[in-house]
């Protein structure tokens, strides 16, 4: 394996000495302040939450959950399903939630108006593994840049009001907060409803999010028409993507997960870099950064216990390994990120 260059490795050392990168977090709510998994319920038709196509319609409802006092509490909400494709091939629809402002003061959902709940595709527990190994994903990218969803996990008691006999069902779920909320904790805003060149964006913050999702092998993404990024425009009028829905990733390697025709892979497993081709300098950097995150990458894997069936580590870490060997080897680098970079 070849070393890393002299520019690398001075910026690997600018790295480590000045703290770049590391995530600060503030105004974070109570919702996602804890970090233990929440008990919640819901009770909705799924046949008929998946029937419907407007996005701007959403069923009434509540959440039942249980409060930071330890007792059950539920709160009146609004939902609908989200994401055209899970929403054809899945038998559990993602969800979204509205919930009022009056109605969540108070209580542990107070600041979030708008929530996606990640569930399972299919009712069986391998797909319980994709959820938390989805989830995991979001964890890894935290130690790599400050502009994160914050996520929580809950166990999910899911009752099917379709047919006459309700059916209950105890999922692996967890929580995305609101893309405003994100923006108001830097200080930005979401740039809705208009294209934005990649070259436009910040460049360290791009190409962060551009080497994750070649860690992840996520290729299911465009910050130019938004998919799977929310863009957040800063005070300073920088251009900041906010990446989120991973479960089209090599790293999870969900079975129903497929990859474009428009692109030179066959499997969501082969790595592909989709970055823009940035100065030698940024790229370098970033390279550096990760190396040097690898210790605390890998250790979230180890540490985080929520209850991934331990058979999915091994591989997990894996594949991970894989992408910091790219990172490490000139040779490798240079064909896989260098002459990929768009």
């Amino acid at each position: 394996m070849k070393l890393l260059n002299k520019l690398t490795l001075t910026v690997l050392f600018i790295f480590l000495f000045s703290g770049i990168g590391l995530a600060q977090k503030n105004d974070v709510s109570p919702l996602f302040s804890d970090k233990d998994p929440m008990q919640i319920r819901l009770n909705f038709s799924i046949k008929e939450m998946k029937k419907e196509k407007d996005d701007t319609v959403y069923f009434p409802s509540y959440i039942h959950y249980v409060n930071p006092a330890g007792s059950w509490d539920s709160l009146k909400i609004d939902m609908r399903a989200r994401g055209n494709f899970r929403r054809t091939k899945c038998f559990f629809p993602p969800i979204r939630i509205k919930i009022k402002k009056k109605d969540a003061e108070g209580t542990i959902f107070e600041g979030n108006k708008n929530l996606k709940l990640v569930v399972p595709c299919q009712a069986v527990s391998a797909h319980n593994d994709l959820v938390l190994k989805e989830y995991l994903c979001y964890k890894l990218f935290e130690p790599v840049t400050p502009y994160v969803f914050e996520t929580r996990l809950a166990n999910l008691t899911l009752v099917d009001e379709s047919g006459k006999n309700h059916k209950s069902y105890e999922v692996k779920s967890f929580w995305i907060e609101d893309d405003d909320v994100v923006a108001k904790r830097h200080g930005g805003k979401i740039a809705k409803g208009s294209q934005i060149l990649p070259q436009r964006m910040q460049p360290l913050a791009a190409t962060r999010q551009d080497f994750f999702a070649f860690m992840i092998a996520n290729t299911d993404w465009s910050s130019m028409v938004q998919h799977n990024i929310k863009v957040m425009q800063l005070e300073t009028k920088e251009y900041i993507p906010l990446a989120y829905d991973f479960d089209m990733s090599g790293l999870v390697n969900a079975n129903y997960a497929t990859t474009s025709e428009l692109l030179p892979i066959s499997s969501v497993r082969e790595r592909l870099y989709r970055g823009v081709c940035y100065s030698p300098e940024i790229l370098e950097q970033v390279r550096a950064e990760y190396i040097a995150l690898e210790p605390e990458i890998m250790g979230i894997v180890d540490k985080l216990d929520i209850g991934l069936n331990p058979k999915e580590i091994p591989d997990f870490k894996k594949y991970l390994g894989e992408f910091f060997m790219i990172l490490k080897n000139d040779r490798l680098f240079k064909d896989q990120v260098l002459s990929k970079c768009r």
